[in-house]
C-alpha cells in the first residue's frame, strides 16, 4: 500500500445481483434501497391522504387546499406560483396528490426510477418554495430535506429490487444471446 493511498479495489455500485464481493460491495448495492422505500412509501401515503380527505380537496374551509395556499401566499418565495394555483385550487390539489402517488409507486417498485425521483424532487422543490419557504430557521421546513433526499436517486437510479434492474438484466441477456449467433 502506498503511503496515504488505498490500493485495493472493489467493484463499486452494481445491480447485477451476483454473489461475491465483500461487505462494501453489498452495502453499496443496497445503500439506496432504504431511501427508496422511505420516499416511495411517504409519497404514496401523502398522495392517498390528500385524495381521501374531502376537506383538503376544497376551494375553502378548514383544512382546504385553497385556504392553505391563501395563508402562505405572501410568505412564499414565488407568490405568482400560488396565484396560478389559486385559479383552480382543487385541480392543483389533485395534480399534487396524483403526482405524489405516481412518484411514490414508481419509486417504490423502481420503475423509471430517475424520472420518478426527478418528479419527486420537483414536487418537493415546489412545496418548499411555496408552502414551507417561511419556516424559520429554514431547517424546520420539511420539504427542503425531501428535495435533497431525492438527489441520490436522480443520480443513481433505483439499483436492486427494481423493475429497472430487471429490465436491464433482460436486455443484457438478450444482447448476449444475440451476439452468440
Amino acid at each position: 500500500m502506498a503511503h496515504g493511498m488505498r490500493m485495493d479495489t472493489h467493484s463499486g455500485y452494481s445491480d447485477d445481483g451476483g454473489g461475491g464481493g465483500d461487505w462494501r460491495d453489498t452495502a453499496m448495492r443496497y445503500a439506496l434501497l432504504p431511501l427508496r422505500v422511505f420516499l416511495g412509501g411517504t409519497f404514496i401515503y401523502a398522495g392517498l391522504d390528500k385524495l381521501t380527505d374531502s376537506a383538503f380537496m376544497s376551494d375553502s374551509g378548514a383544512g382546504s387546499i385553497g385556504d392553505m395556499m391563501r395563508a402562505v401566499r405572501d410568505s412564499s418565495a414565488i407568490p405568482a406560483l400560488i396565484d396560478l394555483s389559486l385559479k383552480n385550487p382543487v385541480g392543483f390539489g389533485y395534480a399534487i396528490a396524483l403526482g405524489e402517488l405516481a412518484v411514490g409507486i414508481a419509486t417504490l417498485i423502481g420503475l423509471l426510477a430517475r424520472l420518478a425521483a426527478l418528479g419527486g424532487a420537483l414536487i418537493s422543490l415546489s412545496l418548499w418554495l411555496t408552502m414551507s419557504w417561511a419556516a424559520d430557521p429554514y431547517y424546520y421546513g420539511n420539504d427542503l430535506p425531501y428535495l435533497f433526499c431525492w438527489v441520490p436517486l436522480v443520480l443513481a437510479g433505483a439499483g436492486v429490487f427494481s423493475v429497472d434492474a430487471t429490465l436491464r438484466s433482460r436486455r443484457r441477456r438478450r444482447a448476449g444471446a444475440a451476439s452468440a449467433y
